[in-house]
């Protein structure tokens, strides 16, 4: 059973995330926090797997609360966010945050995303995905020439840096499974392997990894 806890100061969010949530067999809600300081000392007294954290509240705002809760081992956090109004996106990344979610997702993702945070294999929207990505190369000083790609990734088989490159695009597990012609454990082998021989924490690190090293070509569908 996955233990869930809810922090977002409006109780009718929570509540909509707690129906969603009862609805699956394998995740339970133990607790809810209406602000960030309340989600710390949840995440200490309840011990939950996987916290879905809003950012914008009173107080302790989620990016503070998510960096103490990764900080101590805690959890692992995935971000909610209207993301047209949230300009913290990166700040929460930095934070620790294993995986962002838009508050709009339908039931289906936020159960699949609760279930990939609690096995270490972020599920990121593609919208956010995209956000990260353009907070990460524009921070950065342009390049002249393509960046020398890391040694690390002489470590990895072939296949594996096609499901890295795949995860780049933003795709999830089920995706590029049927992209390769792969079971979807699988490819969940693969991407385990990545993270472990890459020394990356989650699927949020590899992507940031993958487009802070130019390891995706200028059209990703010319590969």
């Amino acid at each position: 059973m996955i233990r869930v806890l809810l922090a977002d100061d409006q109780q009718l969010v929570r509540s909509g995330f707690r129906l969603i949530l009862s609805m699956e067999d394998d995740i339970s809600v133990v607790g809810e926090a209406s602000d960030g300081a309340d989600a710390i000392a949840k995440a200490r007294e309840l011990q939950p797997d996987v916290v879905l954290m809003d950012v914008q509240m009173p107080g302790t705002d989620g990016i503070e609360a998510t960096r103490t809760v990764v900080a101590e081992g805690r959890a692992k956090v995935i971000i909610l966010t209207t993301f047209d109004r949230d300009d913290y996106l990166f700040d929460a990344l930095a934070a620790g945050a294993s995986g962002f979610l838009l508050k709009n997702a339908d039931p289906d993702s936020l159960a699949e995303a609760v279930r990939a945070a609690a096995e270490g294999h972020a599920l990121l929207a593609p919208e956010v995905t995209m956000r990260v990505i353009g907070r990460v190369t524009s921070a950065e000083a342009p390049a002249p020439t393509r960046p020398k790609p890391p040694e690390e990734l002489a470590l990895l088989t072939a296949r594996e840096r096609e499901v890295l490159l795949l995860i780049g695009e933003g795709l999830s597990n089920n995706e590029i499974a049927r992209r390769l012609f792969l079971t979807e454990a699988t490819v969940k082998t693969h991407v385990s392997a990545c993270l472990a021989k890459l020394q990356l924490r989650d699927r949020v690190q590899t992507v940031v990894f993958i487009h802070r090293h130019g390891l995706l070509p200028a059209d990703p569908s010319s590969t």
